[in-house]
């Protein structure tokens, strides 16, 4: 089985983050999301695995090859249409059946026992509260009737959380294709959910697994309550002997290289490579590589790469290679 996971958008929600890295590369736990996507697939047999890149796409392909030893093959999507026409680039490469996988989520699901049923295909989903801004499923006697993307009602509340099994992935191909035809647009893009549509008015059985854990990573809120999830979930570590007279208050990421000082740090906070934190209270936020904060007090923050932050704050959404100063004048 092939698996395809589309990369190449830009992550607006994101920044300053993803000014310098695209949205996959944005570390929870002391990993980037995408980092934590793939430890779980390949815990699979998977032949092959397609990304389709685009803004900052040669990061993707070095985080990958660096650290994964999976047959990988990177496709640039040059044009921003929409989630569809990025799963159509891959149209040449794949045959039979096939993984779809967005990764501004993390999620947990069984995935073994796919390719023994005899179904079109599964979308799996998770009820959400308010489902007006997801693509969500609408079911009968086990198998998908309906699929709608962004709805403007609460009718149907089972929501899809980007992780698709098509096992004839050619006919998707086709519905693509007919959608872009057709020019069938949702909110000027082409979606994946009405080339699916397509195929359930052609007569494909999908079911709709539900998944218990779902953590989006698209907004800095919930990039920190996945971040929590995972430091909640066995995600944590601390080695004792890079601490200098420092508290600990569990679950926390501190990375082997990174060095806290004098400072009181969780619970919920992640501490990249090379980070440097000292004289600091840190809690629920997230530190990236290399930074620096010194005098500081952080709560519900993002600190970016290489940032610099001196002096008392509570709370920041720091990007790469930012410089903040408190309390005494800049240099």
């Amino acid at each position: 089985m092939k698996v395809i996971i589309p990369t190449a958008g830009l992550g607006t929600r994101l920044r300053p983050h993803t000014y310098s890295k695209p949205k996959p590369l944005v570390s929870v736990a002391g990993k980037p999301v995408l980092g934590h996507i793939l430890d779980t697939l390949t815990r699979f047999p998977i032949d092959e695995m397609i990304f389709i890149t685009g803004y900052l796409g040669n990061q993707i392909a070095d985080y990958v090859t660096s650290n994964y030893k999976i047959p990988a093959r990177f496709i640039e999507q040059t044009e921003l249409k929409g989630q569809a026409h990025a799963v159509y680039l891959a149209r040449e490469v794949v045959d039979g059946p096939t993984l779809i996988l967005f990764v501004d989520t993390i999620f947990e699901a069984d995935l073994s026992c796919l390719t023994e049923q005899d179904i079109d295909g599964a979308i799996f989903c998770k009820e959400v509260d308010d489902p007006r801004r997801f693509g969500v499923a609408f079911t009968k006697d086990g198998f998908i009737t309906r699929l709608v993307e962004k709805p403007v009602t609460d009718e149907s509340k089972l929501a899809m959380i980007g992780l698709y099994y098509i096992r004839d992935i050619q006919w998707l191909m086709r519905a693509i294709e007919v959608l872009m035809l057709r020019n069938i647009q949702t909110k000027g893009e082409y979606f994946l959910t009405d080339a699916l549509q397509l195929m359930v008015e052609n007569g494909a059985r999908f079911t709709a697994p539900t998944v218990d854990v779902w953590e989006d990573c698209g907004k800095p809120e919930t990039v920190l309550q996945t971040n929590r999830y995972l430091l909640d979930h066995g995600r944590d570590h601390v080695d004792a002997s890079r601490l200098d007279g420092s508290i600990i208050i569990p679950p926390v990421y501190i990375d082997d290289t990174a060095r806290v000082i004098n400072s009181i740090i969780g619970p919920y906070v992640s501490i990249a490579a090379g980070a440097i934190v000292k004289d600091s209270i840190i809690r629920d936020s997230i530190i990236n590589r290399d930074a620096q904060i010194v005098s500081a007090t952080l709560q519900s923050s993002l600190i970016g790469d290489h940032a610099v932050v001196l002096g008392d704050f509570r709370e920041l959404n720091v990007g790469d290679s930012s410089e903040i100063r408190y309390g005494r004048p800049a240099h």
